[in-house]
């Protein structure tokens, strides 16, 4: 996971989207995001049905260093702020790590010490010396426009099952964080997508989960529950169930949403989710929302 918020440009021309179709298995792209100048993707050896196209809106920019900066006196959830009143960044590793007893490599029994040259205790394999590293989830999803509705999805699964939440879930080995929201907006809501711009990235450091959701915009306006799903339905802004929300990231995510339609236009938002001591998971209102950066 990048740690700084790279660089995202636009030409002034762009209006266009990032769109896969749904049964595009095997992502192929390859582009970049750290660029002032407009981005373009390189798809080889693609058919013209599996085509990409990765633009940003007019006049949208999003540029490192150039953000307002928001502590978490204005959390969304009118939680305590922070003790902490420095206006950089501090990143804590707060989240718990379960023990690895044995090497994914060889099977062998593994020591847990910390290597030469780092500072955290490793799981390293007493046969074949290699050493296991445990590092965050990548969380993918899509925040879809249409006609001004949200659409939400009703779990079928635990954990929060028959809450609601954005179409998302985690990214697989080999295809971009478009791609994989993209795919899962599929896989939930039976739904095709075209990507509008990157919109939010929310990182949970507790349950070593990252979120970066994305604006979107249905091909068609047709939609139906996936095997994950036991409904999907589309939202007015006004009837959002905001206290049926199956996690805090979500609830973040809708109220950010909502803070910058009325302002009327969107922003890209960063920010730590930090759970209060002692709550549960489930508890999705229980959360401060802490180095909140918009741009």
């Amino acid at each position: 996971m990048l740690r700084a918020i790279q660089i995202l440009g636009s030409s002034p021309s762009s209006s266009g989207c990032f769109s896969l179709p749904h049964k595009l298995k095997k992502p192929h792209s390859n582009f970049s995001l750290i660029s002032r100048k407009p981005i373009e993707a390189t798809v080889p050896n693609l058919s013209r049905a599996h085509s990409l196209a990765f633009q940003f809106r007019q006049g949208c920019f999003f540029r490192a260093f150039q953000m307002s900066y928001h502590h978490s006196e204005s959390t969304l959830d009118g939680g305590s702020p922070s003790s902490s009143s420095s206006t950089s960044i501090a990143i804590q590793s707060a989240g718990s790590t379960r023990k690895i007893n044995f090497c994914q490599w060889c099977g062998g029994p593994t020591k847990h010490e910390i290597p030469d040259g780092e500072e955290k205790a490793r799981a390293i394999c007493t046969h074949c010396g290699k050493i296991t590293y445990e590092n965050p989830k990548m969380v993918v999803g899509c925040l879809i426009e249409h006609e001004n509705k949200i659409l939400l999805c009703k779990r079928k699964i635990q954990p929060s099952y028959g809450l609601w939440t954005l179409p998302a879930g985690y990214m697989e080995i080999g295809e971009s964080a478009a791609e994989g929201a993209i795919r899962e907006t599929w896989e939930e809501a039976n739904a095709e997508v075209e990507v509008q711009s990157p919109f939010a990235q929310l990182d949970i450091p507790l349950i070593g989960q990252t979120y970066i959701i994305f604006l979107a915009k249905l091909k068609r306006p047709h939609f139906s529950p996936g095997p994950e799903s036991l409904e999907c339905r589309l939202f007015a802004l006004e009837d959002i169930p905001f206290d049926s929300l199956a996690f805090s990231s979500m609830l973040v995510t809708l109220k950010l949403y909502f803070e910058d339609k009325k302002v009327g236009r969107p922003k890209f938002h960063y920010g730590i989710i930090n759970k209060r001591p002692g709550t549960s998971p489930s508890e999705i209102h229980a959360y401060t929302l802490d180095h909140h950066l918009k741009c």
